[in-house]
């Protein structure tokens, strides 16, 4: 029998398995680093390039601050959680950084909102840089990050989050800019959010932070992806002990990818060099697609089209991944991943897909980030039954 989603939830109430890493006390210099390498493979191309804010971090680190990783079982129920991240195309933020001080502009202002301090910040996606800006906050306020996001990945769209998928409201919503701009709206629901944040945020400059479906504890423990910033840290740490023990760090990426319970399925989908990219920042997004071709004559093309994260991947007529599952790009020699605005002509690549947690899968979330969602007209086919490597 098949379940619904409020089923796979409860099913997925314990958190995934086999991350390869407990929360701690306090992350380490180290674990930012690998971190930040995990957020990028999971951000399917999106997300934002963490490079800037593991500087950031690092930098925060060697003051004396403190960033405290908490697992979601310890929060309490009647918590105020706030989960956080950034809004805009990832192209802008190659030359516009951040100044560090949005999101804490953004933080009074929902507090005075709630009428109470928030007790704890989580990542709205694991993706790229925005799986770090929950922490860059928490260093500065002294408030701890829950393990877990609201995706799994990264998506380009404001209300393709599990808490918007399972019925929670995005409001308030609090959008700040480098210019000390803040701005709350409430909206009829989770698609006008998105398209009136989208709106703000090409105001202020393409790209701003927010905060959305600030909510309690409970409602974090019934509608949040656990354990993912831990698994994040454990794909860097696996390719990092690969590298340094001389051994391919992308088995190491699908070794420890299939030791999970959610993104067990993991590998390669085609290798070669892109010959074609293809992109431009319209509506607050980087829309475009590259074309990877294999080494050798007649070996083969491959398109992947992308909105902000890499949304399909096909080789002529043949499907070989499509969202909400993984697909990204990783470079052939390092196997770091390639974020969408770091595409180049001629890069040697590696393309990689991989599942995600059911909670992704169930008919609610595939009619809100499914295919059809991005108008692609055919209907979601799980990675594994498209690929041989299952």
């Amino acid at each position: 029998m098949k379940r619904s989603g409020r089923d796979e939830l409860a099913a997925q109430r314990t958190g995934p398995p086999g991350t390869g890493l407990e929360p701690s006390a306090g992350l380490t210099e180290l674990d930012i680093r690998d971190l930040a390498k995990g957020a990028a493979f999971l951000g399917s191309g999106g997300g934002g390039d963490p490079y800037a804010a593991t500087l950031q971090l690092l930098a925060m680190l060697k003051n004396g601050a403190e960033i405290r990783l908490i697992n979601i079982a310890d929060l309490a129920n009647d918590a105020l959680v706030a989960p956080c991240g950034w809004m805009g195309a990832p192209t802008v933020g190659e030359e516009k950084l951040s100044n560090g001080r949005e999101a804490g502009v953004g933080l009074k202002m929902l507090e005075r909102l709630k009428g109470r301090k928030v007790d704890a910040l989580i990542a709205s996606e694991i993706g790229g840089s925005n799986a770090l800006a929950p922490l860059i906050l928490a260093a500065s306020q002294g408030l701890p990050v829950v393990d877990g996001d609201g995706m799994g990945r990264a998506f380009p769209e404001a209300q393709m989050v599990t808490y918007n998928i399972y019925g929670l409201s995005p409001n308030p919503v609090v959008l700040s800019d480098t210019q000390g701009n803040c701005i709350s709206m409430e909206t009829v629901n989770a698609a006008a959010s998105e398209r009136f944040g989208r709106l703000i945020a090409v105001a202020m400059g393409g790209a701003c932070h927010v905060f959305d479906y600030a909510c309690s504890g409970r409602e974090i423990k019934q509608h949040s992806v656990r354990g993912t910033v831990t698994l994040a840290i454990g794909i860097g740490r696996a390719m990092r002990e690969a590298k340094k023990a001389r051994r391919d760090p992308l088995e190491a990426l699908f070794g420890h990818l299939r030791s999970t319970s959610y993104y067990c399925h993991a590998g390669a989908l085609f290798d070669g060099r892109i010959v074609d990219v293809r992109r431009d920042t319209s509506g607050g997004f980087a829309v475009g697609s590259l074309t990877i071709e294999a080494f050798g004559a007649g070996a083969g093309i491959v398109e992947v089209k992308f909105q902000n994260e890499n949304l399909r991947a096909t080789a002529g007529q043949r499907l070989l991944a499509t969202v909400p599952d993984i697909i990204s790009v990783l470079d052939r020699e390092t196997a770091d991943t390639i974020t969408t605005e770091r595409l180049r002509y001629g890069q040697r690549v590696t393309l990689v897909g991989a599942s995600v947690p059911p909670i992704l899968r169930t008919p609610e979330a595939l009619a809100i980030l499914g295919p059809q969602a991005f108008g692609y007209s055919e209907s979601y086919q799980p990675i594994e039954e498209l690929n041989a490597w299952r």
